[in-house]
C-alpha cells in the first residue's frame, strides 16, 4: 500500500512555516533509491540544490499515520568513509556542516539482491549514532532469485526498525514512512548493533570485520541464496559493453526511440494545435478588434502555442528514456561510452554530466562538482552545452518536420544525428581543449552494472509528469513573457498602409462592385493586400528593425530578417524560436492551417519561401551546435569564478555553429536543393 498523500498538506506551506522531522534516503547507486523516494513523495516533490552547494537533489514532503516527514534524496555512493566528493558531501549533510539543518533520520537503502554489501554499507551510517531505518529495497526481484530477509530478525539485530519495501509495487512504504518518523522522534537503540561490533571504536574497525560481521548477520536473518546470473545475461553484457557492438546497439536504440516519438506524437500534437487554433478563433470572434485581442491571439495564445504544441514528443522522450535507465540498459550504454570518451581527454565521471545535460545543461554543469580534478571538471563544462537538451526539441521537431514530411524513419536518424553532432562536436572540443588550455591525463570511471529488470511503467509516468509539468511551468512564466514583448515588438509602430496595399484594396473594391463578382477572386484580392500590409509591417517595426540590422551576419546561412529576429531572441529561451517565427509572421498564413502550415508557407520580403532546404537545414546545424542560452553563460561564469570561460565557450560555439551551418547550406546549394 503506497505511502498516505492527504491533500491538506500543502508542500510550500511546510516549507514556509514549522518544518516537519527531515529524512535523508542514504544508498548505493542502483538500489531502488530514487524509485523508491517518488513512491514516499509522488508528485509533492521539487528538485533543489543542497543548500551550500550546487549539487542537485528531489525533496519532497510524504505522509505518515501520525504526521509529514521531509524526504531528501541524496547522491548515491558506494561508501559513507570513501575519500570521494560525493561521499564528502553525504557526510557533511549528515552532520549538519552544510545545509541549514542536519536530517533528524537517515533512511538506508539495503538492496535485498545485494545484501551483504548492504550491510556493510549501512554500518558505516549505524556508527554515527544517528537515528536510522532500514527500507530492504528489490525485495521482489530477491524473492524471485529464491532469497529473502527476515525483517523482525533483523531488526533485533541492528536495534532500528527494518520495513521490506518495493518501490515498483508500492511495498511497505507507508510502513517505512511511519517508521522514519517514529525514529525521527524518539530515536532508536543501537545496543544490539554495538555489541556486535565488539564497541570498537569506528576508528580501528577494518573492512574485513565489517565483512566478518555483514556475513553473521546475514546467516541469521536471511534465507535462500541468491541465484548467480545466467550465461545469456553474461553474453548479452558483453555485446552491450563492447566498444564497436556496444555503440552500435546504442545508435540502434536511440534511432528507434526517436523514430516513435515521431510517430506517436503526432496524434496529441494535432489535438493540441486543433485546441489552441480554437481558443484563438474564439477570441477572436468574441473580443473587440483591437490591440488587446491581437495580443491575445498572436501574442500569447499564438505565441506559447509555438512552444507548448511540442509538450508529446517532451513527455515521450523522458517516459521512454525512463522506461530504459530502469532496465538497466543506460549503465550497459555508458560503460560502452566510456572506453571511447577516455579518447578524447574526458574522465569517466564525465559521463553522467553530459548524460544529464540532455535534459538541460544547467543540473548537468551543476553535477560537475563531484568530478575531483580540476580540469577534468572545467572540460566537461565547457562541452556541456554541446549535449541537446530539452529546450532544444522544438526547434529540432519543427526543423526535421518541415525536411521530412511524412516519412518518420527520416526524421527520427535525423533527430539521431542533431543528438549525435552535438555530442561529437562536444568530444571534438573536448579533445581540443584538453590537448591546448587543460593538458592532463584523464581518470577512469568506475561503474557497477545494475540488474536487469522489468521497467516499471508507473515510475516512468512519473518522471513524464514531472518533466511535463516543469516544461509547461516555463512556457507560462519566461516564455510567456518573451512571447509578450515579441508581439509588442513586432507590432509597433504601427505602419500605414502602402500605396501598393491601397491599390489592391481599391482593386477588389472594383470586383465586390460588379454585377457578378467572383468570390474566389475577392478573397485571393483580399488575402493578397493582408499579406503585403503583413510584410511591410514587420519590416517597420520595432523587431523587424533590430531583424534588418543583424541580418547580414546571418544573411551567407539563408537567413532573412524574421528568422534573424527569431535566432536572436532564442538566446534568452532556445524554445521561444518557433514563439517567435509564429509572432512576428501571424497573419503570412492563413488562420486554419496547422502550425508546420502556417511556417512552411511563410515567405520572405522578396515573396520566396522562408524554409527552403538549405535554410531548413543550415538553420538545424546552427541550432545544435550553438550557445543559444543566456541561463547557462550565466552559470558557467558562477562555476568558474571567472568571465574568460564562458566567453571563450560563446565564442567557440557560435563560431563553430555559423562555419558548419554556412558549410552545410553551401554544399546543399551545390547538390541543387
Amino acid at each position: 500500500m503506497a505511502a498516505q498523500q492527504p491533500e491538506d498538506i500543502e508542500l510550500e506551506r511546510v516549507y514556509s512555516t514549522e518544518r516537519p522531522p527531515r529524512a535523508a534516503l542514504l544508498g548505493q547507486p542502483n538500489t531502488g533509491k530514487t524509485t523508491l523516494f517518488n513512491r514516499l513523495c509522488g508528485s509533492r516533490a521539487r528538485t533543489a540544490n543542497i543548500p551550500g552547494t550546487t549539487v542537485e537533489s528531489r525533496v519532497g514532503l510524504c505522509a505518515a499515520t501520525h504526521g509529514a516527514l521531509e524526504i531528501m534524496d541524496l547522491p548515491g555512493i558506494y561508501g559513507l568513509s570513501l575519500e570521494v566528493p560525493e561521499s564528502k558531501l553525504c557526510r557533511d549533510c549528515l552532520d549538519g556542516r552544510i545545509g541549514d539543518v542536519a536530517p533528524d533520520v537517515a533512511v538506508i537503502i539495503a538492496d535485498a539482491t545485494n545484501f551483504s554489501r548492504s550491510l556493510r554499507f549501512a554500518s558505516h551510517a549505524l556508527r554515527r549514532k544517528m537515528p536510522c531505518v532500514i527500507a530492504v529495497t528489490l525485495s521482489d526481484d530477491a524473492r524471485r532469485k529464491g532469497f529473502s530477509v527476515n525483517a523482525a530478525a533483523l531488526s533485533e539485530c541492528l536495534g532500528c526498525a527494518v520495513v521490506i519495501t518495493s518501490g515498483r509495487t508500492g511495498e511497505g512504504v507507508s510502513e517505512l514512512a511511519d517508521a522514519a518518523l517514529r525514529a525521527a522522534l524518539h530515536g532508536i537503540s543501537l545496543e544490539a548493533f554495538e555489541e556486535r561490533l565488539h564497541h570498537l571504536p569506528a576508528s580501528t574497525v577494518s573492512e574485513s570485520d565489517l565483512a566478518k560481521w555483514a556475513n553473521d548477520v546475514l546467516a541469521e536473518v536471511a534465507s535462500g541464496r541468491m541465484s548467480s546470473a545466467s550465461r545469456v545475461t553474461d553474453r548479452v553484457d558483453r555485446a552491450l559493453t563492447h566498444p564497436v557492438a556496444g555503440l552500435a546497439a546504442f545508435i540502434v536504440v536511440m534511432s528507434l526511440l526517436f523514430a516513435s516519438i515521431f510517430w506517436l506524437a503526432q496524434f496529441p500534437m494535432n489535438g493540441l494545435d486543433f485546441i489552441f487554433g480554437t481558443m484563438g478563433d474564439w477570441v477572436r470572434g468574441t473580443f473587440p478588434e483591437g490591440p488587446l485581442r491581437d495580443l491575445c491571439v498572436d501574442g500569447i495564445i499564438g505565441g506559447v502555442a509555438g512552444t507548448v504544441v511540442f509538450l508529446p514528443q517532451i513527455c515521450l522522450l523522458f517516459f521512454l528514456l525512463s522506461l530504459l535507465e530502469d532496465s538497466g540498459y543506460l549503465a550497459r550504454a555508458a560503460f560502452a561510452a566510456d572506453k571511447f570518451m577516455r579518447r578524447f581527454g574526458l574522465p569517466g565521471q564525465a559521463f553522467v554530466p553530459l548524460l544529464s545535460s540532455h535534459a538541460c545543461a544547467l543540473p548537468g554543469i551543476m553535477s560537475t562538482r563531484l568530478i575531483p580534478d580540476a580540469k577534468d571538471r572545467l572540460a566537461t563544462i565547457l562541452v556541456a552545452p554541446f549535449m541537446s537538451c530539452t529546450a532544444r526539441l522544438p526547434v529540432y521537431v519543427l526543423l526535421i518536420s518541415l525536411l521530412f514530411t511524412g516519412r518518420p524513419w527520416l526524421a527520427g536518424l535525423a533527430f539521431v544525428g542533431c543528438y549525435a553532432t552535438g555530442a561529437i562536436a562536444g568530444l571534438l572540443s573536448a579533445l581540443l581543449v584538453r590537448r591546448t588550455l587543460l593538458k592532463g591525463p584523464a581518470r577512469p570511471m568506475l561503474l557497477e552494472m545494475p540488474p536487469y529488470r522489468k521497467p516499471s511503467f508507473k515510475i516512468a509516468l512519473w518522471v513524464m509528469y514531472d518533466r511535463g509539468v516543469l516544461f509547461i511551468k516555463n512556457a507560462g512564466t519566461m516564455i510567456l513573457a518573451i512571447c509578450v514583448v515579441m508581439w509588442w515588438l513586432s507590432a509597433y509602430p504601427k505602419v500605414a498602409p502602402s500605396a501598393e496595399v491601397l491599390k489592391m484594396r481599391a482593386e477588389t473594391s472594383v470586383v465586390a462592385q460588379q454585377a457578378n463578382p467572383n468570390p474566389e477572386l475577392i478573397k485571393s484580392l483580399e488575402y493578397a493586400a493582408v499579406l503585403q500590409q503583413s510584410r511591410d509591417q514587420q519590416l517597420g517595426s520595432m523587431a523587424g528593425k533590430i531583424g534588418v540590422v543583424a541580418e547580414p551576419l546571418f544573411r551567407p546561412l539563408g537567413f532573412d530578417h524574421q528568422l534573424t529576429v527569431a535566432v536572436l531572441t532564442s538566446f534568452l529561451a532556445r524554445e521561444v524560436f518557433v514563439s517567435t517565427l509564429m509572432i512576428i509572421s501571424s497573419t503570412d498564413s492563413n488562420d486554419e492551417a496547422s502550425l508546420l502550415e502556417r511556417l512552411s508557407h511563410n515567405r520572405r520580403a522578396d515573396g520566396t519561401l522562408l524554409f527552403t532546404v538549405p535554410t531548413a537545414a543550415a538553420l538545424l546545424v546552427f541550432f545544435t551546435l550553438a550557445m543559444q542560452c543566456l541561463p547557462t553563460l550565466a552559470l558557467v561564469r558562477r562555476e568558474t569564478q571567472s568571465w574568460k570561460w564562458p566567453l571563450l565557450q560563446f565564442a567557440w560555439m557560435s563560431g563553430l555553429a555559423w562555419s558548419m551551418a554556412w558549410i552545410v547550406r553551401q554544399i546543399l546549394l551545390i547538390g541543387g536543393f
